[in-house]
């Protein structure tokens, strides 16, 4: 179910017991939000299993934002379907895996980003999954996301 929040008046409130509207706001600063609950109920499941504070680094983008962050201009961000997660002492790819094995399975997108240590998830209409193994904007396309990565 999508969602639209305000920073202002939603910011403090909690969507789940361990996030809150503000952490899904776009990093420009801007007021409106908007949220898939769905998304958020992963990243929710995935904080739970690990027992780990979970980091939101990216949720909601407008255009103007993802733009400047040179994100596609067809970003699950856009449309609050997207997240970028890091989670306190565990590994981007043990969280990949999880959402790949166990939440995502064959649904949506993982990508994994080992040299910035965050995991990206989606819950598009199609199947992606991308590493980029270091600091550079190069990544690579899988079909799965592995321990072999």
């Amino acid at each position: 179910m999508i969602k639209e929040f305000s920073l202002k008046r939603d910011g403090n409130i909690y969507i789940t017991p361990h996030f809150q509207v503000r952490e899904f706001a776009c990093k420009d600063g801007s007021d409106k939000i908007i949220i898939y609950t769905e998304v958020v109920e992963l990243a929710e499941n995935a904080r739970c299993f690990f027992n780990a504070r979970g980091t939101v680094l990216s949720g909601y983008r407008t255009e103007s934002y993802n733009r400047k962050v040179g994100g596609k201009s067809s970003s699950y961000h856009l449309k609050g379907m997207a997240l970028d997660l890091r989670f306190e002492n565990i590994s981007p790819v043990a969280v990949a895996l999880y959402f790949e094995y166990v939440l995502l399975k064959d649904k949506g997108g993982i990508g994994l980003y080992k040299g910035q240590n965050f995991t990206h998830i989606d819950i598009g209409d199609r199947v992606a999954r991308w590493v980029q193994p270091g600091n550079s904007s190069t990544y690579r396309v899988v079909s799965k996301i592995s321990l072999n990565i």
